[in-house]
């Protein structure tokens, strides 16, 4: 019996996804547990399985932005009749007609190009307006919807005024082979004129350049809208300290034969404890309310193929530092291969970002609304430190704070910053 696919809820807090890369045709089998299409989500993209054997009778949707639980496709066998289902899809929806025979070929308009937005011109069109030096952005086409068509450069080619050449540039023109009407100058094209536009040629031929355009991912699109809104939300100050790491190490060393752990887990649980005793800094600003909390969800940002993701350790402050590295090495590990839940990647109240594996000694990270900081993690630099009067080789590292200055006021982060370093140069202050 045919039935609809539905598009998935893949999380809790999921209202719709963008249904991207079918893998099936109309009229393909299918067969339970198959892959049927993809489904971006904020920050995610997942594989939906089929959920039923049958033909993929028709697709509803292509590429688009679909609501949780809308029909995007009908399976069912190959000769039932699914005309009911079409209707209630949406009413006019049909089965696909045979197609019919192609008319007679027409230059062509880019599908992408809009009215108002850029001129419309077909590519052997832009061709020869950049072969006869035509700006076609000031024409007006008589091509089918205003397009510019090759009819158009020509005559705008032949109507424009030819510039006038100096006896000894157009003698040099013809040596190098350099037609004049492509020269770009108001005044006489003297001979300096010739060399340099030849010169241009070749280095322009050598180079041989190219752009590549690239639809933005929806994840980068997320990624930048969010980049951006938090620029314009928050007002934000940056912070700097630089801290001993010699004790940190020390403790990575005592526990290695029990638990291996990073830097970046000692860290997620020293701030988780440190921001309990500052809790503007682990807050959220909720119109004209500060949300403050008696607990921590440490995003810890990760960089995958495609972009970046931040999963969340929920209530870090009350969990062990073996359970914390253990949930980050798992975490960290799904994420490069897009297999993080929606879930996992929300609730967060406080960030780390972690690029000193990078040999990064500063950096100015942008807060993750709508947390009200983020903490900047640097590389490990060996560097001479005086002590009681002498110069010691000690590891030093700097973090690097943003905070949202409309709740966390240069004092209040700079003590933050303050009793992170203690923690970080006495780690055994956890126990206290």
């Amino acid at each position: 019996m045919a039935e609809f696919v539905l598009m998935p809820k893949m999380g809790l807090t999921m209202t719709e996804g963008f249904l991207t890369n079918w893998r099936k045709l109309e009229g393909d089998t299918v067969n339970k547990g198959d892959v049927l299409f993809d489904v971006e989500t904020d920050k995610l993209t997942n594989e939906f399985e089929a959920k039923s054997s049958g033909v993929l009778r028709k697709i509803l949707v292509n590429e688009e932005t679909v609501k949780i639980l809308v029909p995007v496709a009908v399976i069912g066998t190959a000769d039932e009749d699914i005309s009911e289902l079409l209707k209630q899809a949406g009413g006019k929806i049909e089965e696909a007609a045979p197609k019919k025979e192609e008319g007679p070929i027409i230059e062509a308009v880019p599908s992408a190009a809009k009215a108002g937005d850029r001129a419309r011109i077909s590519p052997r069109a832009k061709k020869i307006a950049q072969e006869l030096n035509v700006d076609y952005n000031l024409l007006t086409g008589t091509g089918p919807g205003g397009a510019i068509t090759e009819n158009d450069i020509r005559k705008f080619a032949e109507e424009k005024p030819k510039n006038k050449v100096s006896p000894t540039a157009a003698v040099v023109a013809e040596q190098l082979s350099v037609d004049t009407d492509k020269i770009q100058k108001d005044t006489r094209i003297m001979k300096a004129d010739v060399v340099k536009y030849k010169m241009d040629e070749n280095l322009t031929k050598y180079a041989a350049p190219q752009e590549y355009r690239t639809p933005m991912s929806t994840m980068r699109k997320v990624i930048a809208k969010r980049m951006l809104e938090s620029v314009q939300t928050s007002p934000t100050v940056s912070f700097n300290i630089k801290v001993d790491t010699t004790a940190m190490k020390q403790l990575r060393d005592e526990l290695k034969d029990e638990v291996k752990v990073s830097y970046t887990d000692i860290l997620v649980k020293i701030v988780s404890k440190v921001l309990l005793n500052y809790p503007l800094l682990n807050s959220t600003v909720d119109g004209n309310e500060i949300v403050t909390r008696n607990y921590v969800n440490m995003g810890v940002a990760v960089a995958v193929p495609t972009g970046l993701l931040v999963p969340v350790v929920k209530f870090s402050n009350v969990k062990g530092l073996k359970d914390i590295s253990k949930e980050l090495k798992d975490l960290g590990e799904r994420a490069k291969i897009n297999k993080l839940t929606p879930d996992e990647l929300i609730g967060g109240t406080f960030t780390i970002s972690n690029l000193g594996m990078f040999g990064i000694e500063s950096f100015t990270p942008i807060i993750n609304q709508p947390e009200a900081a983020i903490l900047g993690v640097n590389a490990i630099i060996q560097e001479p430190v005086a002590i009681n009067g002498e110069v010691v080789i000690k590891p030093m590292m700097n973090l690097s704070l943003t905070a949202d200055h409309r709740v966390v006021d240069g004092a209040v982060a700079a003590e933050f910053m303050s009793k992170l370093k203690e923690y970080i140069e006495k780690p055994g202050l956890l126990l206290l």
